[in-house]
């Protein structure tokens, strides 16, 4: 729960608190949009670049299209009651266009995966199959629990006739549901570099090359970068309060 302005004993430390919130907003940002750059620069100085027609760079779409949507942009989906000020009406339109715009660009990224199935015997002998691995089932039970919140979202708290009793009992659950549906994201995406490496440079992992101490640090990132947005989410102070008069904390 939150902790009410009047809680505080004066303005100063409340202004305090919403100094320290920007702060970690900042580092936030910071921290999410340094993870998406070194990935894109992996791809683009280890692992070939991007292509939409040949097959071996096809599949290198899903990383960053994951680091993007399923990190970067599920993080900022969660925090954005956190950060922002307006009517509820209009945070809840633009909570669920946010998880909107995640579901498809997930459904493309998908594609880019399992579509490339068909293209694999010409860079791989034998072909590497589909969804076998704890990175692919993590990242399908994260999939699923994103879709089963839009649903279960939009159904009680967008639909007019859903009754605000329904609404104040489900939040908690909301919330935790949301919140676990992240923490899956970030041990599927984590999961999802070191099987990469370990595909990729089989052997000379263990040597300790380049590319293969990018893919440690880009891990390590993607899992403070969890930890950070774990801790926003949870922090009371942090907690947006009903107020008379909606200032944005940054």
């Amino acid at each position: 729960m939150c902790i009410p302005q009047e809680n505080y004993p004066n303005k100063t430390q409340l202004q305090n608190t919403s100094s320290n919130y920007t702060l970690f907003y900042r580092i936030f940002q910071f921290i999410g949009l340094l993870l998406i750059y070194f990935v894109f620069y992996w791809i683009i100085n280890y692992r070939g670049g991007f292509s939409l027609t040949k097959a071996k760079l096809i599949p290198n779409w899903h990383p960053i299209f994951m680091t993007i949507v399923l990190i970067y942009l599920f993080a900022n989906a969660i925090l954005h009651y956190r950060s922002f000020r307006d009517t509820k009406r209009n945070l809840k339109n633009q909570h669920v266009i946010f998880f909107g715009c995640i579901i498809m660009i997930l459904t493309v990224a998908g594609i880019a995966t399992l579509g490339s199935k068909r293209f694999r015997p010409l860079f791989t002998n034998p072909a590497i199959p589909n969804l076998y691995t704890l990175h692919s089932w993590l990242g399908i039970i994260t999939m699923a629990m994103i879709l089963l919140q839009f649903a279960s979202g939009f159904w009680i708290y967008l639909y007019p006739t859903a009754a605000a009793q329904y609404r104040e009992i489900m939040m908690p659950y909301h919330v935790f549901f949301g919140v676990s549906s992240f923490v899956l994201a970030i041990a599927s995406g984590g999961l999802g570099f070191c099987e990469k490496m370990i595909f990729s440079l089989y052997r000379e992992y263990e040597q300790f090359p380049a590319e293969g101490i990018i893919g440690n640090c880009i891990g390590l990132l993607c899992i403070f970068y969890g930890i950070l947005v774990v801790y926003m989410v949870t922090k009371p102070e942090f907690k947006r309060c009903p107020a008379p008069e909606y200032q944005p904390l940054i």
